[in-house]
């Protein structure tokens, strides 16, 4: 049988076939239930596991329900296209005291004297640089953004907790220093209408290099976030981006940026101050935490689920954690482990995901490739017993499972 036959008799299957696992619905709850559209767009029997566990909410709840944003809600990275517009139009500005090393406590000197040597001192501090005509300064802020290295190879972060944030996606929050949120957030409109305008495929000149100039919605997870939206659920974006840059895009699937969670900036006087709010108790300003891998849990147990404190770090009450998560990279491992029903993984070739994901201990992995421009097989194996994981300091090894067993390298199967 053809893969989205198959799908939709699986899905057809839940809606009218009483099953038994505690919580999920019976076959008159489940005939009620919102159904998704797009049902035979999905790979396998992904559909009918994610329209198991719609139809599964008990009457009177609401479920909380979790999406990555970058390559997850959307095809390609909001960050990546408004930092590139932001290079093209001159809208970055020389830091505080003209020393890059402001940018981020990270920060090392060879990247801060990288950006000075490139950018200059003839631009006063908060005033906009000349990076559409300085290609040397963009091609740095752009090696920066891209590798997190100098044009000439050399490490610009070091020192921070790599399960907690990562430095480079950090800075394109903090080189907002000076603006008002609300400024921020019209940059961002206007990055978006670029990247909805170019066709599928586009590209643009920033500093001396191409970049891609588009992005898409993937109609496929629009589809997903309407239909748990209809079925009672509290559907958020959890976005290592931004905040205010996820503001701006997630209204376009429904989700308010009261319900978007992202890197948050402190202000001093309504103006970005270049510092994090903190979470779990790692304090605001201490800039050691941000939405990646465990600092998703935490601000999703924060502020969605109102744990507070160091209590914030740990798992939920498996009552209260998210009954669905999506994501399609390490940053997203752990919101999507914590997740109790279903667990939507788009499938970029991220290692440590993907042994996870397709190690698929509990059952609850779903693997799907991505919606427009898939990737084919990967050539090589995942390296699950050796380097997969990335430790705190940088160092790899192994994927463990709950029980402290090693994860085997895993192949992968799940592409067009």
């Amino acid at each position: 049988m053809p893969r989205f036959l198959r799908a939709m008799a699986l899905a057809a299957a839940v809606a009218v076939v009483p099953v038994a696992l505690p919580g999920t619905a019976t076959a008159s709850t489940a005939s009620r239930c919102p159904q998704l559209r797009l049902a035979d767009h999905w790979y396998g029997d992904n559909a009918a596991k994610i329209q198991q566990v719609i139809c599964g909410k008990k009457h009177g709840e609401r479920p909380v329900a979790v999406f990555d944003w970058d390559n997850t809600v959307i095809k390609n990275d909001i960050s990546d296209q408004t930092v590139f517009w932001m290079i093209r139009h001159d809208k970055v500005l020389q830091p505080r005291d003209q020393d890059w090393r402001t940018t981020s406590r990270y920060m090392t000197d060879a990247g801060a004297n990288a950006l000075s040597k490139a950018c200059g001192t003839a631009t006063p501090a908060g005033k906009p640089l000349p990076t559409s005509k300085n290609i040397a300064c963009a091609d740095e802020l752009l090696s920066v953004r891209k590798s997190a290295k100098t044009t000439t190879g050399e490490e610009v972060f070091a020192g921070n907790n790599r399960r907690y944030m990562e430095a480079a996606y950090a800075w394109v929050a903090q080189i907002n220093a000076g603006y008002r949120p609300d400024e921020v957030r019209a940059i961002a409109r206007q990055a978006r209408a670029a990247a909805l305008l170019a066709p599928i495929g586009a590209t643009q000149k920033v500093g001396s290099s191409t970049q891609v100039a588009w992005i898409r919605y993937y109609p496929e997870i629009k589809d997903l976030i309407s239909t748990l939206t209809k079925a009672g659920f509290s559907t958020w974006v959890v976005s290592a981006s931004p905040k205010e840059f996820a503001d701006v895009w997630g209204s376009a699937v429904g989700i308010p940026p009261s319900r978007t969670l992202g890197i948050y900036s402190q202000t001093t006087n309504g103006r970005i101050n270049g510092h994090l709010e903190g979470c779990g108790g790692h304090a605001d300003g201490a800039d050691e935490i941000m939405t990646y891998i465990d600092g998703k849990r935490c601000y999703i147990n924060e502020r969605i689920l109102g744990i507070r404190g160091a209590k914030a770090m740990e798992p939920a009450p498996a009552d209260k954690r998210q009954a669905l998560a999506g994501g399609d990279a390490t940053t997203d491992v752990t919101m999507l482990r914590d997740a109790t029903g279903v667990r939507v993984t788009l499938n970029r070739n991220k290692d440590e995901l993907m042994c996870r994901a397709y190690d698929n201990a509990d059952g609850k992995w779903a693997v799907n490739p991505m919606f427009i421009e898939p990737f084919p097989a990967l050539s090589r194996t995942y390296p699950c017993s050796t380097t997969a994981y990335e430790n705190a300091d940088g160092t790899h090894g192994p994927v463990l499972r709950d029980d402290g067993t090693v994860i085997p390298d895993q192949r992968d199967t799940v592409h067009p």
